[in-house]
C-alpha cells in the first residue's frame, strides 16, 4: 500500500518491569504475559453439524521475573510478608512489563497486570563449581493483563 507507515518488529532488547512501590524492579527475563479465555462448547438441538462456542472466563497466566541477586530484600519481604500472615493479608500490586527500544529509552510496548501478589520467589542453585551469578525467581499470581 503506497504511502503507508512502515510498522517493523521490534526485537527483545530491553525492557523494564515497573510493581507499586517497588523501586528494585529490573529484571532480565519474563516469561508468562498470557491472557486466554475459557471455551464453552454448546450444541443446539436442530442443528446436528454446528457446535456452538461460547466465551467465558477470561484468565491471566502467573508471570515469572528473574533479576540478578542484589542485596535488596524488596521482593523477599513481599513474598513474606503473605507467606507469613496467609490469607489474612495479601498485599496486590498492579504492575507493568515495558518493552523499550535498543536505545533503552523509548517505549515500544506496554502490557499491564492487576492485583498481582507472589505465589513463589527462589534463589537458583549455589553450585561454586559453575561461577553463575545469583539470580532470584518471583513468580506473580496476576487477576488482569491489558495492553497499555
Amino acid at each position: 500500500m503506497a504511502g503507508a507507515a512502515r510498522k517493523d518488529h521490534h526485537a527483545i532488547s530491553f525492557f523494564r518491569v515497573e510493581i507499586d512501590s517497588i523501586d528494585s524492579a529490573s529484571f532480565r527475563k519474563c516469561a508468562g504475559l498470557k491472557s486466554e479465555s475459557e471455551v464453552f462448547e454448546l450444541q443446539e438441538g436442530g442443528d446436528n453439524e454446528t457446535v456452538r462456542k461460547l466465551i467465558g472466563p477470561t484468565k491471566a497466566s502467573n508471570i515469572v521475573l528473574t533479576k540478578g541477586y542484589v542485596s535488596d530484600p524488596a521482593l523477599f519481604k513481599w513474598r513474606d510478608e503473605i507467606a507469613s500472615s496467609g490469607t489474612r493479608k495479601i498485599t496486590r500490586r498492579n504492575g507493568s512489563v515495558v518493552a523499550l527500544a535498543p536505545d533503552g529509552k523509548t517505549e515500544v510496548g506496554r502490557w499491564n497486570f492487576q492485583k498481582a501478589w507472589p505465589v513463589r520467589w527462589e534463589m537458583t542453585e549455589f553450585d561454586a563449581s559453575t561461577g553463575q551469578a545469583m539470580c532470584e525467581m518471583l513468580e506473580l499470581a496476576v487477576e488482569k493483563l491489558t495492553k497499555g
